[in-house]
């Protein structure tokens, strides 16, 4: 992001204290303190304790973390569907706690869309009217935003059922339900609360690989809060991992993975699959002597595991690693299996124009 891009969620120092007097909690004395230590001093608890970050432009910013890290309570902070204790929150440089409640409708209806895990589908309407009805509370004419509905139900894979009822979906269905009613007031950013923790794993795949399409092909901002580390690691362009209400590491997938920040977030990756997600550029090295014309090619963002069946498949004892035609790096046997093992020290490395 360039310094000049105005974020598209700015957070500083955000609270949320649920309690007696809880406008006095917030504050560096507070911060620190565990959740036990927290009540018994104060008679409060912080579900959102000092927290900071910024949602660049068209990337998947994915909240994670166990029941009660404060995800939930955090996303709903953005845009005031919860009244945050004290800090700010700003979208696209307008100040969110400042804004009157005529001003706050218009956020959520324009330009923060949000999809819940429960869809919150109104049965007597088909699929069509339920996708519809955002448009309608921004007052365009039906044949307007039943066209407009139409061309989102197509977009979701629903092509055929516009005329059910919710009650005549499978749960999936329903799911895609919500995200097209959510795509259909074209807002700056979506705001998932995980949206697909009550699907069966193998629709919770596709409405992943749903939101994955839908990026690419429209770069729209998102923030997607998930308890699901695969989930976050599929999704995510960078992922704040919580815990007690606060931030405990803020990096891409493949830094969360390949450099946790303290024993909790190691823990948290210990099952990771590494070679899925680390990619060469970390695990690359200069190129020695005779390199430059040996072995497989790869782009810097291909993973450790593509980069093993490469170098397996070509016999050879190493890959390129190329960028934009130009010899960047090259990966060993003896750098992916210390990618794979863990002991090589793994650092996402700049590959410059």
């Amino acid at each position: 992001m360039n310094a000049t891009d105005t974020p598209v969620f700015a957070v500083r120092n955000l609270w949320k204290v649920f309690g007696p007097k809880a406008d006095r909690v917030p504050g560096s004395e507070h911060a620190e303190l565990p959740p036990a230590e927290l009540r018994e001093r104060t008679g409060c608890t912080a579900a959102v304790r000092d927290v900071s970050f910024d949602v660049r432009k068209g990337e998947v910013f994915v909240v994670m973390g166990l029941s009660g890290s404060g995800k939930s309570t955090l996303v709903r902070c953005l845009t005031r569907l919860i009244e945050p204790t004290s800090g700010t929150v700003a979208i696209d440089g307008e100040d969110v706690l400042a804004m009157d409640r005529t001003r706050l409708r218009e956020l959520r209806r324009h330009h923060a869309a949000m999809v819940f895990q429960h869809f919150g589908l109104l049965p007597h309407r088909t699929v069509l009217d339920n996708v519809a009805y955002g448009l309608e509370i921004q007052g365009l004419s039906k044949r307007e935003r039943r066209l407009k509905a139409a061309e989102l139900v197509e977009k979701v894979g629903l092509a055929g059922l516009e005329d059910r009822r919710p009650s005549q979906l499978s749960g999936g269905q329903q799911q895609r339900v919500g995200l097209a009613r959510a795509l259909a007031v074209d807002p700056s950013v979506l705001l998932f609360d995980e949206p697909f923790s009550a699907l069966d794993p193998l629709i919770r795949r596709e409405m992943q690989d749903e939101v994955v399409r839908l990026h690419q092909e429209e770069g729209r901002t998102m923030v997607f809060i998930t308890h699901d580390l695969s989930e976050a690691l599929r999704l995510g362009t960078r992922i704040a991992l919580m815990r007690d209400g606060g931030i405990v590491q803020l990096g891409t997938p493949e830094e969360i993975v390949g450099s946790p920040a303290d024993d909790y977030v190691r823990e948290f990756v210990r099952d990771v699959p590494r070679e899925q997600v680390l990619t060469v550029a970390g695990a690359m090295r200069p190129p020695a002597a005779g390199e430059a014309d040996r072995g497989p090619a790869l782009r810097p963002d291909a993973t450790v595991s593509e980069a093993i069946e490469a170098v397996a498949r070509s016999g050879d004892p190493a890959a390129r690693v190329v960028d934009h035609g130009r010899l960047v790096g090259v990966v060993d046997h003896a750098g992916l299996l210390g990618v794979v093992a863990g002991t090589a020290a793994v650092g996402t490395q700049e590959v410059t124009a």
